[in-house]
């Protein structure tokens, strides 16, 4: 793995900290079962937007695109 710093100059403890955060995510994924990753909760799925009709134009039609009617 490699790790390049684009732009600023960090310091050590600063670059210590990101690896350790790199590490850890990897380390993550890599403890999970496959497929696990891509599951999406309700609440970040974006067609829960689009189970309802959206609203037709008019003055109020912002107060109700995402809360169900």
């Amino acid at each position: 793995m490699n790790i390049k710093v684009v732009r600023g100059n960090p310091t050590p403890e600063e670059l210590a900290a990101a690896l350790a955060v790199v590490r850890a995510r990897a380390a993550a994924a890599a403890a999970a079962p496959s497929g696990a990753g891509q599951a999406r909760d309700a609440w970040s799925d974006p067609s829960r937007v689009a189970r309802n009709s959206l609203p037709s134009p008019g003055p109020q039609s912002w107060a109700h695109t995402f809360w169900p009617h």
